[in-house]
């Protein structure tokens, strides 16, 4: 075989390392300035040659991605920027809508629709017996193909709900429970949502949903939605990865409290 027979083959085979060592150098499993291991561990790890891998550190030493220096290594250098969502909290939006005016694809992966156990925060949250099984759905939500979240859905019994075929077939389209809901005729007219922040750690099934490959911070949205009367219809359980959601709430002052009234006032001038 000659070389220019071999220059084709090769190819796709540095296109597969370059994309399969960027996506282990994503945000939330490396961090600028972290050093990457020995050649030879890299090669083992993905299954190809060390002339391939060359190759393809090659590639990423030229965009900025990865930073050699002789004698100490090879480091982490600029790391991408990942898919994110960005909501307001003042109106309660699915993040269908919030992908498609933000120009990102949504799709699932590890999908399960299915009747389980509420678990005691969603039995508390919809006002549950203890043990009661409903439906649950769990999915890990992808944007743009990477992962984003990890999502937990518990429905109230009370609440008619379609075939799972057919919540599967829509959720793998990229949609989110309340729309599938909402296609069905349920009315909900608003949320109760707490916002904080975990501490991931490898090894965590949170962390295998997330591809989490070190300690970080997740923002985790938990809500239950209601309808007009008050009545809790289902409780979600929303965990973001790093620079996968942002959120933001617009405040304004109370009309009958300006702010000068709250401000101490100004010592008059002798």
């Amino acid at each position: 075989m000659t070389l220019a027979d071999d220059r084709p083959r090769a190819a796709p085979l540095v296109d597969a390392a370059e994309q399969s060592l960027r996506a282990w150098l994503s945000p939330g499993r490396r961090r600028r300035g972290d050093r990457l291991p020995p050649e030879h561990e890299l090669a083992a790890m993905l299954g190809i040659s060390r002339g391939t891998l060359r190759a393809a550190l090659k590639r990423l030493e030229a965009s900025g991605e990865i930073v050699r220096r002789r004698g100490s290594g090879t480091f982490v250098g600029h790391v991408g920027e990942a898919a994110e969502l960005s909501a307001g909290l003042e109106v309660l939006e699915s993040y269908t809508s919030l992908a498609r005016r933000q120009g990102l694809r949504l799709s699932v992966s590890e999908l399960c629709v299915g009747t389980a156990p509420a678990g005691d925060e969603a039995e508390a949250a919809l006002g549950l017996a203890p043990g009661a099984s409903t439906l649950v759905v769990t999915r890990t939500l992808l944007a743009d193909g990477e992962r984003a979240a990890w999502m937990r859905d518990v429905v109230a019994p009370s609440v008619s709900i379609p075939r799972s075929a057919l919540v599967e077939r829509r959720l793998r389209d990229g949609h989110m429970l309340l729309d599938v809901l909402a296609e069905h005729g349920l009315a909900v007219a608003y949320a109760r949502t707490q916002v904080r922040a975990v501490l991931v750690m490898p090894g965590e099934p949170l962390a295998d949903a997330l591809g989490l490959e070190a300690p970080v911070a997740a923002l985790d949205l938990t809500e239950t939605m209601h309808d007009r009367d008050g009545r809790p219809l289902q409780h979600s359980r929303n965990v973001f990865g790093p620079g996968r959601m942002s959120v933001h709430i617009n405040r304004a002052l109370r009309h009958d409290e300006p702010l000068r009234s709250i401000l101490p006032p100004l010592a008059r001038r002798a």
